[in-house]
């Protein structure tokens, strides 16, 4: 019922923008908690698509390996159309579907050479409301991530990534996505990236630009 959604979408031909926020806080030796925010539009500042905010508890079993797990909160409006009045009033009255997620996840990163290659599983359980239709319903997805990153100087970076969504139910192929960014690092624990993103699901592309902010504080007291 989810993919009605995505196939009402009829801003292909626009250039669209996300808007995001990354953080990994550290509590512990072990422990580090992990915040998102993402604002995603249709155009690049205007036509509101999707609110997603995330956390999760991310357990560090070494240097190269954390398994997390979590919950998202997501409000989309799937029909590409403006509205009227201010982003609260479009945030709780015009948008059609809700969506509240659990997630397990684990990552695994290794270094070949200057390369570092990172590997993200994701499972995820969808609990969503259709406010059209009236309904809710549940659906459950696999999604798989490699990504790698190649400095240039201390300060720039290169990023890419693809990411295939599994559906664990009917239409096995959810979406594929395609991302290529520059990236500088602005302090010893935030970074800022700048790139591309090509989304591609069974029946549309979209085109849009992400550009991301990443905050990873050390919160552990000083010895």
């Amino acid at each position: 019922m989810f993919g009605i959604g995505i196939n009402a979408q009829t801003g292909e031909e626009e250039l669209g923008a996300w808007y995001m926020y990354f953080g990994m806080n550290r509590i512990s030796e072990k422990l580090s908690i992990h915040s998102e925010a993402q604002f995603r539009y249709y155009e690049t500042t205007s036509n509101f698509n999707q609110l997603l905010l995330r956390t999760g508890l991310n357990y560090h079993i070494n240097k190269n390996a954390i398994v997390t797990g979590g919950y998202a909160y997501i409000d989309t409006d799937p029909t590409f159309r403006e509205f009227d009045g201010i982003a609260g009033d479009v945030l709780v009255n015009n948008n059609t579907l809700v969506e509240h997620r659990i997630f397990e996840q684990l990552i695994l990163t290794n270094k070949v050479g200057e390369f570092l290659f990172e590997h993200r599983y994701r499972l995820e359980q969808r609990f969503i409301e259709n406010r059209d239709l009236n309904d809710s319903f549940t659906e459950h997805r696999a999604r798989y991530r490699l990504q790698v990153t190649l400095p240039l100087t201390n300060t720039f970076f290169l990023n890419f990534y693809d990411e295939v969504f599994i559906n664990l139910q009917d239409n096995i192929f959810g979406q594929n996505r395609l991302y290529l960014a520059g990236g500088m690092h602005l302090t010893e624990n935030s970074s800022l990236q700048i790139g591309y993103l090509k989304n591609h699901f069974s029946n549309a592309v979209f085109d849009r630009i992400q550009i991301g902010f990443f905050f990873n504080p050390d919160l552990r007291k000083k010895k």
